[in-house]
């Protein structure tokens, strides 16, 4: 997912960082083209180019190098524990990446084993799902992509294809398909599918099938079920819901969105039954660049049957002098994610897997004890009924003169990036904190962590109301690095037709 970037007015571009600093004159005649020393030559006393392309080149070493102090002054990855996404691979697997860096992945004819590599990716997530594999009548097809979102789209348009060609059939309207879904969840608008969410309550913050099968009707296009939210990462009763369905005689299809939990759920709980064991789950998605393992920039999808894919929307190309079937919304992408995929897969294997997960199991459970030590609410799952992960809250019990962000900038000070948020919409009184338990996230860095929420708990309890006001505002000010950027074009701010627009709340980050 990525922003939309504003282009800058000529008055923007001029203005300098301090009023009456445009007037400082600070050229050196004495400057030439050549230098020895980056840090002696006239780039490292000008300001790196923002908005034209300059005139002239600048030496690689210097232009590296001006670059990565630029990019300093980014977070560290491995203290954000808001996010899913990998922090870490083995440096074997990153020297194979960066040299299929210059392949185009949707080459077919020219790179024809990393076309095959995908496939053998496809073939081994499809099984690990238990797609149906036992006779010629079913051939489970699947591809990837470039993330989980990407992935869950295509399962979504299959959907509302093969909604709309049954209704054509019939000779019904097919102008108005809706799909049901948690409201905690990540959804967008692009496929003129209306939201019918199910919300969540003070109790409940998962979708309850019952409420998830009164809200079917005739255009309904399916149930988008999560194993792994983003809030507290519960796994959605998948089997409760193809059950309810089953008996009701209602054949709604249900797209399980497995983004974070496809690659935990199989190793650490193989006996929960959620994927195309039941006959009612036609796709699933799930992220590589999360428990895959993978850095940013793969996804995979999988269909039950063609059946679920429908024909028009496979397209059947001749590319670069080859033949091939694709169904993306992107073309043209680099083979590295892919392969890294593969790598991670023969690397480790089901073993090494499920050591991994179950250390990340055992590390988020000791975690949510000490917390709990600590006085605080867990509202996550733990031994392995859910993600590995730990989301927790303040006991209003308590009755703290501060809240679960106070906590947060206090840890941002030791460069921990612990989010806090409030809970999807009708559930947003209630707030929270998470932390996601990652691969490089080892006992000794927990550990750490604790130490330091601890710190934080003992400094905020030793501030007066006043104290806490002045700091909680000069943090919201001064404390976070959401304001250094601006992400948001000022003509679609307001919108109403996004979750956030509807509620003012949206997922947690992910």
């Amino acid at each position: 997912m990525v922003h939309l970037a504003t282009i800058p007015n000529d008055v923007d571009v001029d203005k300098s960082v301090v009023k009456g600093l445009e007037q400082v004159k600070l050229d050196n005649p004495f400057h030439d083209e050549f230098t020895t020393s980056i840090y002696g030559s006239k780039f490292a006393s000008e300001d790196l180019p923002r908005h034209e392309m300059p005139d002239t080149e600048m030496p690689k070493d210097i232009a590296y190098r001006m670059i990565k102090d630029d990019l300093s002054l980014d977070g560290n990855p491995m203290l954000n524990l808001a996010s899913f996404v990998t922090t870490y691979m083995e440096d074997e697997v990153e020297k194979l990446m960066a040299e299929s860096l210059s392949k185009n992945f949707i080459d077919y004819e020219e790179y024809p084993q990393s076309a095959d590599i995908q496939n053998r990716c496809v073939s081994m997530i499809g099984r690990l799902f238990n797609a149906p594999t036992h006779d010629d009548s079913h051939e489970s097809v699947g591809t990837s992509c470039v993330g989980s979102s990407e992935a869950i789209m295509l399962g979504t348009l299959a959907m509302k294809k093969k909604w709309q060609n049954k209704r054509k059939a019939e000779g019904k309207p097919f102008d108005k398909p809706n799909l049901i879904m948690n409201s905690a969840v990540q959804a967008c608008r692009y496929f003129d599918v209306e939201e019918r969410y199910v919300y969540c309550t003070q109790d409940r913050y998962v979708l309850d099938p019952e409420e998830a099968v009164k809200l079917i009707d005739e255009n309904t296009i399916g149930i988008c079920a999560i194993l792994g939210t983003t809030y507290t990462g519960e796994y959605e009763d998948v089997q409760t819901l193809n059950n309810i369905l089953t008996e009701k005689k209602l054949d709604t299809p249900i797209h399980v969105d497995a983004a974070s939990g496809g690659f935990v759920a199989p190793f650490v709980n193989p006996d929960l039954v959620w994927d195309f064991r039941l006959p009612n789950v036609v796709s699933i998605n799930v992220s590589g660049h999360k428990y895959g393992l993978v850095y940013p920039g793969v996804g995979w999808v999988v269909w039950r049957s063609p059946e679920f894919l429908p024909k028009e929307l496979v397209f059947n190309i001749n590319y670069l002098g080859a033949d091939q079937a694709s169904f993306t919304l992107n073309f043209s992408k680099g083979a590295s994610q892919v392969i890294g995929q593969y790598y991670q897969m023969i690397r480790l294997g089901k073993r090494g897997y499920r050591a991994i997960m179950t250390n990340l199991t055992r590390t988020a459970d000791y975690l949510a004890a000490a917390l709990t030590h600590l006085g605080f609410i867990i509202m996550s799952e733990g031994g392995g009924k859910g993600l590995p992960l730990v989301a927790f809250r303040l006991d209003p019990k308590n009755k703290q003169l501060y809240d679960e962000f106070a906590i947060a900038h206090q840890l941002r000070e030791r460069g921990w990036v612990v989010p806090a948020y409030t809970m999807a919409p009708h559930t947003e009184n209630l707030k929270l904190m998470r932390v996601v338990v990652r691969e490089d996230f080892s006992r000794a860095r927990c550990d750490q962590l604790i130490c330091d929420i601890a710190l934080a708990l003992k400094t905020l309890n030793g501030m007066d109301e006043k104290r806490l006001a002045e700091h909680t505002e000069h943090a919201k000010q001064h404390a976070t690095n959401s304001g250094k950027a601006v992400h948001n074009h000022p003509r679609y701010k307001n919108e109403r037709h996004s979750l956030q627009g509807k509620t003012g709340k949206t997922h947690a980050v992910c």
